[in-house]
């Protein structure tokens, strides 16, 4: 569906991307991830032939990257692309327009995309008038309404509450039941954990790790993080580093990975002398693998 090789991109002095490649197949929802200034926005720009790369190549759908290839992605940027002045069905009809789809298309076209959003009901609403959940889904409405084939969401629900956030999290799994493929930027990271069938890790422009959230956790040497609250770090500390229990922070909570799990009585019993005030056991999450391999690489 997507291939980009070797993709290179600066600003005056300061690059940007240094060769990337990523390959999407056709239906995969793929999480593109990485701290602000690591490349998002410029791979973004560059795909939808908004902004040139230095070297490299882009093809979609086996059609090399031009204004052509416009027309296959549809996306949904951070913020929404909707005029409040206008109605949902306007907003589509609108936009419908830009591509060039005829009128009898857009009469089938629009409210079908309506449809897929679940906003069919507020085709005659104002856009000003919807909650922010709503206005989201329309923006990808709006994506859709020339029926792309590679749809890019950045940071796609950024700002909602939850109700909304998980309305949108189904909207995405329909999408891609429906055959779409996704290209997903977020600095939720349990959003990409839930939605992402791959994931890829930028840093300052290189993809420093990539795959299925599997394969990620290889990334990290622990059956298991278990996080620990004591008056006496630097004893647990002490005490892990005797165990092989490497020891890492996250925030302010004091964790220590465990190369195999262990019932809480054995954890306790490790711990024994030490006074804890608490000590739990967490499944290794994408937050971990993030956080490791942007601060120490992969091992």
């Amino acid at each position: 569906m997507l291939q980009i090789a070797n993709l290179c991109k600066a600003y005056g002095q300061k690059a940007v991307l240094h060769n990337l490649n990523l390959n999407l197949a056709p239906g995969e929802v793929y999480g593109l991830l990485g701290p602000n200034g690591a490349g998002k926005t410029t791979t973004i720009r560059i795909l939808c032939h908004l902004l040139q790369a230095d070297s490299g190549s882009v093809t979609i759908c086996d059609r090399p990257l031009s204004d052509a290839t416009k027309s296959l992605i549809g996306l949904v940027p951070q913020e929404n692309l909707q005029y409040a002045c206008l109605t949902c069905e306007e907003n589509l009809h609108f936009f419908a327009r830009l591509y060039g789809i005829s009128r009898q298309q857009r009469r089938i076209q629009v409210p079908a995309c309506l449809e897929s959003v679940g906003l069919l009901e507020r085709a005659k609403s104002l856009a000003e008038t919807l909650s922010g959940g709503m206005k989201r889904r329309l923006s990808v409405a709006i994506a859709l309404v020339h029926n792309p084939k590679l749809l890019i969401l950045d940071e796609p629900t950024t700002g909602l509450d939850i109700e909304a956030r998980i309305e949108l999290w189904r909207l995405i799994r329909q999408l891609q039941n429906q055959g779409m493929t996704i290209l997903l930027t977020t600095h939720l990271l349990d959003e990409a954990e839930r939605l992402c069938d791959r994931l890829g890790i930028l840093k300052q422009g290189c993809l420093v790790a990539e795959g299925s959230l599997a394969s990620l956790r290889q990334c990290i040497a622990a059956q298991e993080i278990v996080v620990v609250r004591t008056t006496a770090e630097d004893k647990a500390i002490a005490r892990a580093q005797t165990l092989g229990f490497p020891c890492r922070r996250y925030g302010d909570d004091l964790a220590f990975w465990l190369p195999e799990a262990l019932e809480m009585k054995d954890l306790i019993d490790r711990f024994d002398g030490i006074p804890l005030e608490s000590i739990a056991r967490q499944p290794v999450r994408l937050e971990h693998i993030y956080d490791e391999v942007l601060k120490n690489g992969m091992n």
